[in-house]
């Protein structure tokens, strides 16, 4: 395993890197290229973050950014933890599939032998229903390693083989489509009303504008949480979706009464799978739902595309999406123990403190146990 600094990325590199996205036995578009390199310039002010990198044989086989943390939320305990920043929404690694085992492995023992790597390996938003995960809980047993489920939640995905007009009607019930129905007849009456997919080169920079534009004029714009309120974030979504463009990785998708987009949606695609990263609507036309139609409207993208599924990317139990999309993808973030200098045993007693808060949490809140708290400690 060897840790680079992200600044010094070669060309080479870079082209590897690619491949092993495009390969990834588990695809991950926020650690691609295209949209973990602007991250890291754009997002990562203090200049934490390095690339930890998997080579046999020459050939690069898993990747993943990590950094140092000297805290865990509020609690002052060193550890280390992939490398994320707001608009990540999937922390899994990329790694070439037959070569899970190798890169958990070689990442764990750089870490044991590292003092400074803190008391454990923390991972942020990791898919615990694919074979990145299973392999790690596989070596951490192994190992007789301690790797705890810390918090656990599942989110809308979208996985069929139906074209969408099917999907939509087994799994949205009667009476809401034909509300549904009802909302976009009622807004054809303002005017033309058309979906419209994509645009050329010529024309994508004043797509994203119109895009960040109408994201603003939110509520995420009234909150400073809009894209476009910081000028990090701009810089990212602009990067990224350019280099996404040029990939063909890019879907654009737009709701527009005669001519006004009232509803825009930004899907990275990064096959088999692909992300939902943004959606924004105008409010003044909230009364129709416009979000929502377009989302009906693109139920055909797996099909389009020729992709197996969509992660939406959504908080768990969205009340839009969830409704739409019927099947679930699990994740979750989780601790696994580093060994040497009586880490285990520290940790150990870091789980207990983090249990406890757990129970006090949920007895606050009136629930018997902590909600999405899963133990899997192993000592």
């Amino acid at each position: 395993m060897t840790m680079l600094d992200p600044a010094a990325l070669d060309a080479a590199f870079l082209r590897s890197w690619r491949l092993l996205a495009d390969a990834a036995s588990e695809p991950n578009v926020f650690h691609a290229p295209e949209f973990l390199v602007p991250a890291i310039a754009h997002c990562d002010a203090l200049r934490r973050a390095q690339i930890a990198a998997l080579h046999v044989d020459g050939q690069l086989c898993g990747l993943m950014p990590i950094a140092r943390e000297k805290h865990y939320g509020r609690w002052p305990v060193p550890h280390s933890q992939n490398w994320r920043h707001p608009n990540c929404f999937l922390g899994t690694p990329l790694v070439r599939p037959g070569h899970e085992s190798a890169f958990w492995q070689a990442i764990l023992a750089d870490l044991d032998r590292d003092p400074g790597a803190g008391l454990f390996l923390h991972l942020y938003g990791i898919a615990t229903d694919g074979p990145v995960f299973a392999a790690l809980e596989q070596v951490c047993a192994r190992q007789k390693r301690a790797c705890a489920i810390a918090l656990a939640e599942e989110r809308a995905m979208l996985a069929t083989t139906l074209d969408g007009q099917t999907y939509y009607e087994q799994v949205v019930r009667k009476k809401k489509r034909k509300e549904l129905a009802r909302l976009r007849n009622r807004l054809t009456e303002l005017g033309t009303v058309e979906t419209v997919q994509g645009c050329d080169t010529e024309g994508l920079n004043a797509w994203l504008d119109e895009f960040l534009a109408l994201e603003q004029s939110g509520w995420k714009g009234r909150n400073g949480s809009a894209l476009a309120d910081m000028a990090e974030t701009l810089a990212l979504f602009r990067e990224a979706a350019r280099a996404a463009h040029q990939a063909g990785r890019l879907h654009l998708i737009a709701m527009r009464l005669d001519g006004q987009a009232i509803a825009m949606l930004v899907n990275f695609l990064s096959p088999p799978g692909g992300f939902s990263f943004k959606t924004a609507f105008a409010e003044d036309y909230a009364r129709f739902s416009p979000g929502v139609l377009l989302q009906i409207d693109n139920l055909d993208i797996l099909k389009d595309y020729g992709l197996a599924w969509m992660d939406s990317c959504a908080a768990e139990g969205h009340p839009m999406i969830d409704s739409l999309w019927a099947e679930r993808r699990h994740v979750a973030r989780v601790s696994v123990a580093l060994k040497g200098y009586g880490r285990p045993a520290l940790f150990g007693l870091f789980r207990q403190g983090e249990r406890f808060m757990d129970r006090r949490r949920a007895a606050a809140a009136g629930d018997p146990k902590p909600s999405h708290s899963v133990e899997n400690d192993d000592d």
